[in-house]
């Protein structure tokens, strides 16, 4: 019989319980021999909960037990997720986790532990809640030689954008309905601001590229400043806006970002809405590849990271091509190339415009009239400290009043 603990009892800790408990039958059959949960800890109580006979509030309870086989790390933030995993690995019991930001971090750490110990380091719901990628990656795809990963990484900051688009709300508006329906946290930092989107990037990097990706090297863009008026234009040139996290190999690393881009309606992923998510993958064999499914959420989250607890009672080995030794470099801002789009508010249209085509060269423009004096420009073929150079100088012209907002392009 294999006997797991489970730490922290929170949204996904409280589904992977209910999962085991209530599924046991089945997950037990897939393990390959009983499987039931020992310990849960948590610093809380829960009087008259199903978790009430489990719960320990000690985690030396749990490393000292050599009945138990597996830790489930489903904390929140860095400390003491890093440090109870890392104890963990070394008293050789293997972890799961679901904890982006410890693996995004402390990722090589932990895997070169668990190699030296002789058991496992998963984490296939630190990228994509229940969307599978990381077990695609590792073994549908190993023939190929990856060369892009990116997609919509994020549930709450596409529901933010999918309600502004459908319904005309203001992103605060917004913010707060997601809040109280539970798609956002108290503090929505990490998912507005795009650093969530950032971790799960640099971990997809890292493994489809083989050596880590920092995500501290990744520049990241988040919603915040994403207004009413400026899905409009998208919409007026055919595009809807989403956050997208973008990875790139390039002849001397790879090429990433965190940001708010415009996409055509035709693209698969500008149809991708609501708390989904979606992951494309670029191999030179294969192909594009494109994993669909439910970001975040108790249940969702929860059947991923049992799936891993399966694996890792069976010591079924998930291989991750990842060199922990090496760094795989990250372009600057003077080398990434982009295409984007630029607010521009004006005194005099005529000068404005001029005031572009000096700048940016002979370049598109949008303009909608119910916005008053406004239009935007489309810039193609500039890296992006050229385009923030640009933007600046811009905003000093004459018949300039304000460069209001600046967004990528993809096609």
């Amino acid at each position: 019989m294999a006997k797991i603990a489970i730490l922290g009892y929170g949204t996904v800790g409280s589904g992977v319980f209910a999962v085991v408990t209530k599924n046991q039958d089945v997950v037990s059959k897939k393990a390959g021999e009983a499987v039931e949960v020992k310990r849960v800890l948590d610093l809380r109580d829960f009087p008259g909960d199903p978790v009430e006979p489990y719960l320990t509030h000690r985690f030396e309870d749990i490393l000292e037990d050599e009945e138990i086989d597996v830790v489930v790390e489903v904390m929140s933030g860095i400390n003491p997720a890093y440090s109870f995993s890392k104890q963990a690995l070394e008293a050789g019991k293997s972890v799961v986790t679901s904890n982006k930001a410890v693996v995004a971090q402390h990722g090589p750490e932990l895997i070169d532990a668990a190699r030296a110990h002789g058991v496992s380091y998963l984490f296939e719901a630190s990228v994509g809640g229940a969307i599978p990628i990381i077990r695609p990656l590792m073994t549908s795809l190993t023939a190929d030689h990856i060369t892009e990963v990116w997609g919509i990484l994020n549930g709450t900051t596409n529901y933010i954008l999918t309600e502004m688009a459908e319904k005309g709300t203001a992103f605060s508006d917004v913010l707060k309905d997601a809040q109280k329906l539970g798609y956002a946290e108290a503090d929505p930092t990490a998912d507005v601001e795009g650093h969530d989107a950032c971790r799960k990037i640099a971990i997809l990097s890292s493994l489809a590229y083989g050596k880590t990706v920092d995500f501290q090297q990744i520049p990241t863009e988040g919603i915040t400043k994403i207004t009413a008026e400026d899905i409009a234009y998208g919409k007026a040139m055919g595009c809807a806006i989403k956050l997208l996290g973008t990875s790139k190999k390039t002849t001397h690393g790879i090429s990433a970002m965190v940001a708010p881009y415009f996409l055509p309606v035709s693209h698969p992923l500008a149809s991708v809405n609501g708390v989904f998510n979606a992951i494309f993958v670029k191999g030179d064999m294969s192909g594009d590849t494109m994993y669909y499914g439910s970001g975040a959420g108790k249940l969702p989250t929860a059947s991923a990271v049992t799936a891993d607890i399966i694996d890792a009672v069976r010591q079924t080995a998930v291989f991750l091509d990842w060199d922990t030794s090496a760094k795989l470099p990250v372009e600057t801002k003077d080398e990434v190339t982009v295409k984007a789009f630029v607010r521009v508010a004006y005194s005099d249209a005529e000068q404005a415009k001029k005031a572009c085509n000096d700048l940016f060269g002979v370049v598109k423009f949008v303009q909608l009239e119910s916005f008053g004096d406004e239009f935007g420009l489309v810039a193609d073929g500039l890296t992006e400290a050229q385009l923030a150079k640009k933007a600046a100088l811009l905003a000093q012209a004459p018949a300039i009043t304000q460069v209001r907002n600046i967004i990528r392009m993809e096609e």
